[in-house]
């Protein structure tokens, strides 16, 4: 295959998309949702053989279910890249401009980051959110799907080039990989040109812990989702177990469900009795320190694995705690930096721990689960960021741009 090709082409889409109008890259998104309806039997179709393979192969529940296509789901596809349509353009926003002594004008101006790569497995909806918001904030980009998906991928591809034909943009301004092969990561993360100037791999541990080892370019990525729920001394009972149900049995494999609990010691008494009830009416397995465990009969004693672990079911970790500074320690500790969230009526006890838990998303008085690019009005997302510089938690339209410094000057020359 030739790489250098696919890169000069996302080089040669780059040129034109980034410096497209508001406008076009607007009308490029309402073709592609309307070219998303027209060819939903097509989409369909090609679903349907992966599942078919994907049943051959005897792919867990869980992948099977992030893969199938239904007309709720490309119902959803469509919603989501008008959603997108609908969004502030962010490229070209200028922001602090100053003036000088010296009588220049000097500010901030958002541009696209570049060619972006996504690598990501199972979902075929990525590919059209990830086309869709690289689009709009003026990136080119090329997207490695996972085999499972390939036929819906390449299904959803056509109508993506319909989408930039129709309002002008070159084909190359997202490009979907045409292969499956492990050799086509390789070519995009590193070697002597890597294909993109960025990364983002979306997917299991063992993918994005490959991705970031071996990328010779930037990746935007999170490995874990190990969320915490802080009880505090002077939190609402009722209010709190609404709070910790929500937060870890909404749903289980998602990155902002908890994975931990930490209870004041102060309230472990009136809060763990009602939440071993709580949860065992949804078949969760409390793993849990000692003083839990002497609240909470049926619990397992924790190890000191169960603090970090991340476990996307229905399984718990729970901590007894004895004061606010030891549930944050705990939480920078062993959590993943992602979300983590507490529950006080306390003004003080909470600003303290916003400031001081070192995680993408901080929540008060909510449930993790609001950790998401769409609750937090960015539209759809690419993924959440757990890094410490760029984008950090979710990683919408402006995460997808940078800033670049711009003068205005009126013949000034310094002296």
């Amino acid at each position: 295959m030739d790489y250098q090709r696919i890169a000069s082409d996302a080089r040669q889409g780059l040129a034109s998309v980034s410096i497209a109008t508001t406008a076009i890259k607007n009308r490029a998104l309402q073709a592609i949702a309307d070219a998303l309806g027209a060819r939903r039997t097509e989409l369909l179709k090609a679903n349907a053989e992966d599942l078919r393979l994907a049943h051959e192969n005897h792919l867990d529940a869980a992948l099977l279910d992030r893969l199938e296509l239904n007309d709720s789901r490309v119902e959803a596809m469509i919603e989501g890249v008008l959603q997108i349509e609908a969004l502030p353009d962010p490229v070209g926003e200028m922001t602090r401009m100053t003036k000088r002594p010296s009588g220049i004008e000097v500010g901030l101006m958002r541009q696209p980051l570049g060619v972006i790569g996504i690598i990501y497995e199972s979902r075929p909806n990525v590919t059209v959110d990830a086309a869709a918001l690289c689009l709009k904030s003026g990136n080119a980009c090329v997207l490695r799907g996972g085999s499972e998906a390939f036929h819906s991928n390449q299904a959803i591809s056509d109508c993506i080039q319909v989408g930039l034909s129709e309002a002008g943009l070159p084909s190359s301004v997202v490009q979907v990989a045409p292969t499956a092969d492990r050799e086509f990561v390789g070519a995009m993360i590193g070697g002597d040109h890597p294909l993109c100037d960025v990364i983002i791999p979306r997917g299991g541990k063992g993918l994005i812990e490959r991705i970031s080892t071996d990328a010779r370019v930037p990746v935007i990525k999170h490995l874990d989702g190990n969320c915490h729920v802080y009880v505090d001394r002077e939190a609402h009972v009722e209010r709190a177990l609404a709070i910790l149900e929500n937060a870890k049995t909404h749903r289980y494999g998602v990155c902002n469900a908890a994975e931990s609990f930490l209870i004041h010691a102060d309230c472990a008494a009136d809060i763990l009795p009602a939440l071993a009830s709580v949860l065992a009416s949804h078949g969760v397995e409390v793993r849990g320190c000692d003083r839990t465990c002497a609240l909470m009969p049926d619990a397992h004693q924790a190890t000191e694995e169960d603090w970090v672990t991340e476990y996307l079911g229905p399984i718990v970790a729970i901590k007894v705690v004895d004061s606010l500074d030891d549930a944050i320690t705990h939480i920078n500790r062993y959590g993943s930096h992602h979300t983590d969230a507490i529950v006080s009526e306390n003004y003080t006890t909470v600003r303290r721990f916003l400031q001081a838990v070192d995680s993408a998303s901080v929540i008060a008085n909510a449930s993790t689960r609001f950790a998401d690019g769409f609750e937090y009005g960015l539209g759809a997302e690419i993924g959440i960021s757990t890094d410490r510089i760029h984008a950090r938690g979710p990683v919408g339209l402006e995460g997808l741009t940078n800033q670049k410094w711009i003068v205005f000057g009126d013949g000034q020359v310094r002296s």
